[in-house]
């Protein structure tokens, strides 16, 4: 058994031990250690290649039957007209050899499941979540928007067969929509493994520009791409522990694509340096021989990618494929800045690296996390028992923990009243939506009291009573919103009046009154429901719509002119 075989079947393991309540209530697992732990090791497999909060990664899981090989989905946020579906399925041997191939039989379901479960109009039956969530794929689809899908095929041993990868090739799935990828014990292992410090020569090319600017230099040269392959053989994801952006792959992404056409046309591989934007380097410490004119051998310690990860990447996995066809890439470089600051500069750091992202749809989250409406935030929610965490964290969260990822949903909903970007706008709360979100005038206890009430909502969606409407699996936004407008009419006083003075009789109403909001705010729904579509009959595809849109909101206005 390899090293990182048992590291994987001890953490499995462990989490089938710590889930099994939550495996039962909404899988309905119980006394069946195999497929626990099977389950275990698809939602660990879901929770570290997305980089999601455990409750996220939980609520992607849908293995069960009826669910076509497809044991986890998950949904992102549409950006330019498109949007990524990642398709999990996952193969937990109990023999811990880790020499057994993926499955033929499972590549082959995923492909039937490709062929139909993202066309709105083919007849299907899948358990309820998978349903659920396939219903909202195929609204989007019926918008207009384009699926780009990522199909994660994970196990405990090898990569799928020879015959397997000629299946996928003879599909006929288009393949600028479709990409595979295998996930296995290493290749978790090497992305859960603590980050650790990266030192390497970069092997320029030609002549370079190195300056010192106060405590701080920079150098500004070439380098040639095989050497970004070769420094990614050699330490992965690791150089990219700073950067904000998770790979996105060749298949469905433009600017990747565009990188790997250039790569492989020989005729333009000598261009590459002029197209990319290049890459963005940060060390605790760089050296180079100065008696050299060019083509300097520069010594990094602590290198780390902040920004042009999605370049590197690329560039490792184009020149990997071809590897065989004896490619000359003596031409083809890429421009490097590297930036030597001193260990205490964290503000600085983060200060460049949203600078040289902020231009890319990413997840500003962390970039923000030492702004001063942070800052205070973690303050005035500290001083009323809380707990606000700025930082993303792998620690469990407990009832008084608040991150500031659920917090800005929460906010979007409850007191902004826009709910439709809450839920489908994630990638902006960050970036264009953060300052409508965190207003200066954002307290420590509204921030706190929407969360309670998001939380609320959110628990009703993942775990629907007998007889709940079809609607809830999409509305938790919109039905924290009305129970935020339900609180403040109890209370008798306006959102900006809601602060610190006021935060104990809010919490105490909201603990007390949570149920009756609830109701209230379903049944508020299912009246302005009608009010759109009249005697129509509703399906999922169209209740997914519906709760992306803010016609519902004007639906419900309607309502309330009418009470």
């Amino acid at each position: 058994m390899s090293i990182n075989v048992s590291i994987i079947d001890q953490r499995v393991r462990k989490l089938a031990e710590d889930l099994a309540a939550e495996f039962e209530e909404r899988l309905n697992i119980k006394g069946d250690e195999v497929r626990q732990r099977s389950t275990a090791f698809v939602f660990l497999s879901v929770k570290t290649v997305l980089d999601l909060p455990a409750e996220e990664a939980l609520d992607c899981i849908t293995e069960g039957g009826n669910d076509f090989g497809i044991d986890a989905l998950h949904v992102g946020d549409v950006e330019d007209g498109e949007f990524v579906v990642t398709l999990f399925q996952g193969k937990y041997k109990k023999k811990l050899t880790g020499d057994s191939n993926f499955p033929q039989s499972g590549v082959e379901k995923v492909i039937q499941a490709i062929k139909f479960l993202f066309d709105p109009d083919s007849g299907f039956t899948t358990n309820p979540q998978l349903t659920l969530l396939i219903e909202e794929i195929r609204s989007l689809v019926r918008d207009g928007y384009i699926p780009r899908v990522r199909v994660v095929l994970c196990n405990n041993g090898l990569k799928w067969s020879d015959a397997a990868q000629q299946l996928i090739e003879g599909t006929g799935l288009p393949d600028d929509q479709i990409g595979w990828e295998h996930v296995n014990h290493d290749e978790l292992v090497r992305l859960l493994q603590a980050a650790k410090q990266v030192d390497d020569t970069l092997r320029l090319a030609g002549k370079a520009i190195i300056e010192d600017l106060d405590y701080c230099r920079v150098l500004i040269g070439k380098i040639p791409v095989r050497e970004i392959e070769v420094l990614f053989n050699r330490h992965g994801d690791l150089l990219l522990e700073r950067n904000v952006r998770r790979f996105l792959g060749l298949q469905g992404n433009r600017v990747n694509q565009g990188i790997n056409h250039t790569l492989r046309a020989a005729a333009e591989r000598e261009n590459f340096y002029f197209y990319n934007n290049g890459i963005t380097l940060l060390c605790r410490k760089f050296t180079y021989n100065a008696l050299q004119g060019e083509n300097y051998q520069v010594r990094a310690e602590g290198l780390q990618i902040i920004n042009g990860g999605q370049t590197c990447k690329t560039i490792q996995r184009t020149l990997a494929e071809l590897a065989g066809a004896d490619a000359n890439m003596e031409k083809a470089f890429v421009l490097i800045r590297l930036y030597q600051l001193p260990s205490e500069s964290a503000d600085l750091i983060r200060s460049i690296t949203f600078a040289t992202n902020s231009q890319n749809p990413i997840d500003l989250r962390d970039l923000r996390s030492n702004d001063y409406k942070q800052k205070n935030l973690e303050t005035a929610i500290d001083d009323l028992g809380f707990v606000y965490h700025r930082h993303r964290s792998e620690a469990s969260l407990g009832t008084r923990d608040i991150s500031s990822a659920i917090a800005a949903v929460a906010v979007l909903s409850v007191w902004r009243e826009r709910p439709h970007q809450a839920k489908f706008y994630g990638r902006e709360h960050f970036g264009k939506l953060y300052d409508t979100i965190f207003t200066d005038n954002l307290n420590g206890a509204q921030a706190i009291i929407a969360t309670l009430l998001f939380r609320f909502a959110e628990n009703k969606r993942r775990r629907p009573p007998d007889g709940t409407p079809d609607f809830v699996a999409y509305a938790s936004c919109f039905l924290a919103m009305l129970m935020g407008r339900f609180l403040l009419s109890d209370l008798g006083i306006s959102l900006y009046q809601l602060d610190h003075r006021k935060f104990n009789n809010a919490k105490s109403i909201v603990d007390q009154n949570n149920e009756v909001y609830y109701q209230r705010a379903v049944q508020m729904i299912g009246d302005a429901i009608p009010r759109l579509y009249g005697n129509q009959h509703v399906s999922l595809q169209r209740l997914a719509a519906t709760f992306r849109r803010g016609d519902l909101l004007e639906a419900l206005a309607q309502g309330e002119g009418g009470a």
